[in-house]
């Protein structure tokens, strides 16, 4: 076990080899969603999905991970995303199939946590990303043109991964949280199973 001293933990630290490790996973997520998404792969629209998957996908995917992170280390612990290269692999080869199993990769934590804590840190990931959606949510109603089809996009993506990451079974945050608090469980799912069907309506 290893935490960090009082004065340690308040600052946030990445290494830079956890940076190479994030900026992977993004690059990999973004390929896998980008190659989904894109009618014809041979056609200049390859780059315009890029950038919409890496801006939409991506940045969930790493405020997602990066927020574990932080209250992580803010509650005095070690703590560091490593990539999962089979995973990231698996996605790119099922994006040429019409489907995308992501499991890009966690942020490993090492250090003495209760249950309570253990499961504020499991929610702040979700919790990032209903956060998010409700962003796109609003820029969606606001927006025409490119900025919408790029906000409805980040909207279905981060409702997808909110309710995803709750599922309350094995290594996915929804497990942490259920068994730390029931109440706050159901109300995050509520919330991102709400905003993953209104996006269908606005």
């Amino acid at each position: 076990m290893l935490c960090l001293s009082k004065m340690e933990k308040q600052k946030i630290k990445f290494s830079s080899f956890e940076i190479t490790e994030l900026l992977k996973a993004w690059l990999a997520i973004s390929i896998a969603f980008t190659i989904l998404l894109t009618p014809n792969l041979v056609s200049l629209d390859v780059m315009k999905y890029f950038a919409m998957a890496a801006v939409t996908v991506g940045v969930s995917f790493l405020a997602h991970e990066v927020g574990h992170k932080i209250l992580a280390q803010r509650y005095g612990c070690w703590a560091e995303f490593r990539a999962f290269n089979s995973m990231l692999i698996v996605a790119i080869a099922m994006s040429f199939f019409g489907f995308i199993f992501a499991a890009p990769g966690a942020v490993f934590i090492r250090g003495h946590l209760t249950k309570e804590k253990y499961g504020k840190i499991s929610l702040v990931g979700p919790l990032t990303n209903v956060i998010f959606a409700i962003i796109f949510l609003i820029a969606k109603i606001l927006t025409t043109g490119i900025v919408k089809e790029v906000s409805g996009y980040g909207l279905l993506i981060n409702a997808w991964l909110a309710v995803f990451n709750m599922i309350p079974f094995l290594s996915f945050d929804g497990a942490k949280i259920f068994k730390w608090n029931k109440p706050v469980y159901f109300v995050v799912l509520a919330v991102a199973a709400s905003l993953m069907v209104l996006q269908f309506y606005v």
